[in-house]
């Protein structure tokens, strides 16, 4: 009788493994349907900078969605070209700033097993370069660092044509009053 029952227990079990495996490969009634509804991954994450720092929350976050999403990262420092000179001119004062930021960016978000593809943007404003990388182009995502300094960075009128012009997810981040924390390129000659 023991033995029946263990059959029996077995059997069941047997059966129910069988009808669970062919469930899930043919699928819950209406899996389907959210896997289709659910958006493309983020591929690719633009993160904007005008100067010789940026934001750590800024960069701290854009790397996070990067790394979680399998997006590439693409810092890129927007550099302004004065009217009186052509566009395409040589400006070795701003590459002597933004590269070496570029590097630590990359250097970092390397470090976490981000992808990496650094840019350098031109233009007559700060807007004005970041329309022209936004109309080259094509981002998931732009991270950007808002600051309570008028005279760095994006202003407000600025975050206001990126969040009616990009035709990309938008995220504009603060840090806090008190948070000053920033990354920058190590200075030469300190370790």
């Amino acid at each position: 009788m023991i033995v029946l029952v263990v059959f029996v227990v077995v059997a069941a079990a047997a059966v129910a493994l069988a009808g669970g495996v062919a469930w899930e490969r043919r699928g819950a009634p209406g899996r389907r349907e959210v896997r289709a509804a659910r958006p493309e991954s983020v591929r690719r994450i633009l993160l904007p900078f005008t100067g010789a720092s940026i934001s750590r929350r800024a960069f701290d976050a854009a790397v996070r969605l990067a790394g979680a999403e399998g997006a590439t990262l693409m810092p890129c420092y927007l550099a302004t070209v004065p009217l009186n000179l052509p566009l395409e001119a040589a400006l070795p004062a701003q590459c002597a700033r933004a590269m070496p930021l570029l590097e630590t960016i990359e250097q970092r978000a390397s470090s976490q097993h981000v992808a990496i593809d650094a840019r350098v943007a031109r233009g007559r404003t700060y807007r004005d370069a970041l329309r022209r990388m936004l109309d080259e182009e094509r981002f998931d995502r732009v991270i950007v660092s808002a600051t309570n300094n008028p005279g760095a960075g994006f202003s407000g009128d600025d975050l206001v044509w990126l969040l009616r012009r990009a035709d990309a997810e938008v995220l504009i981040l603060r840090p806090a009053p008190e948070d000053h924390r920033e990354v920058a390129a190590s200075v030469a000659g300190h370790f």
